[in-house]
């Protein structure tokens, strides 16, 4: 013998037929902080923060950016028999 109950319930429903607890509250403090968090960081992570940063480590690192881009490009011959020069 076979028996298939369907249940048709919201998950909200089901826990509160289980007797779990509700756990939205604690949900939403954590995505809240998360939020917060986020926000207060999200500075550090704008390409001008990062340009900046990276630009403040090394004064010669905008020249190197720039060779790196030159030679991705394919124009990196000119520039490297200028520097042989």
């Amino acid at each position: 013998m076979k028996v298939n109950i369907e249940i048709d319930c919201t998950p909200l429903e089901a826990r509160q037929f289980f007797g779990l607890p509700d756990v939205m509250p604690m949900q939403n403090a954590v995505m809240d902080k998360l939020q917060q968090q986020m926000m207060s960081n999200i500075e550090k992570v704008s390409p001008e923060s990062l340009i900046q940063s990276w630009f403040t480590f090394d004064p010669k690192i905008a020249e190197r950016f720039q060779d790196m881009f030159v030679t991705m490009a394919g124009l990196g011959s000119s520039r490297s028999s200028d520097k042989k020069k």
